[in-house]
């Protein structure tokens, strides 16, 4: 499975240019075939993410000691993403993820719809739900080396909070993308930098086995 996963990702995942592309052309392209409250409501939700992820491409700048530890990635990897253009998580996230992984050429960030592919997302459920964003970083060979997502782990607890307490999807949604924007990327950048390291020390381990 581990070659064929590999070899979807390279042919049908796209580049995150290609994805802010896909998202411009949803958001900017004729709309009179919206006739659902949910068709609606995910245009509306597309035109929210791409002015996040603008805002964060422009603001976002990766600090030095995380340069330096992405720079140490010495043998290719494949980061592939499964989101899709209406996953407000999704527009958190992808951008910073994005900028860390282009310090590195060794790094090849490809993100895959998940609805195109389903069979792929299955591998990759969170407590039986087809929750996006998910990152998978993979060696050329295709062994799995590290898996994040959908959110990061104080986000996590906010939601699970908010919903013990009862409140409807609409005010957990505004609560959760006040943090992100108070947040600003750090936990993101901080969990990222955890597996980076974890996956550098196994290796180091494996030379010295």
């Amino acid at each position: 499975m581990s070659n064929r996963l590999i070899d979807t990702i390279k042919s049908k995942g796209l580049t995150y240019p290609k994805y802010l592309d896909l998202i411009n052309n949803e958001v900017f392209s004729t709309h009179s075939d919206l006739n659902s409250d949910e068709e609606k409501q995910r245009f509306e939700d597309k035109k929210l993410n791409l002015h996040r992820m603008n805002r964060i491409d422009k603001q976002y700048f990766v600090p030095d000691e995380v340069k330096l530890l992405v720079l140490q990635i010495s043998k290719p990897q494949i980061w592939m993403i499964i989101s899709e253009t209406w996953c407000g998580d999704s527009a958190q996230n992808i951008p910073y993820i994005s900028k860390i992984a282009s310090i590195n050429p060794n790094i090849n960030l490809r993100i895959l719809l998940r609805d195109e592919n389903p069979e792929i997302m299955d591998l990759y459920v969170t407590n039986g739900t087809r929750s996006i964003p998910i990152l998978v970083i993979f060696d050329e060979e295709g062994n799995e080396l590290a898996k994040w997502g959908p959110r990061p782990d104080e986000a996590k607890q906010l939601v699970n909070n908010l919903i013990a307490q009862g409140l409807d999807k609409k005010i957990r949604a505004e609560k959760l993308h006040l943090w992100y924007g108070r947040n600003r990327g750090k936990n993101l950048e901080m969990e990222i930098t955890d597996l980076l390291k974890a996956i550098l020390f196994s290796e180091i381990e494996k030379t010295l086995s």
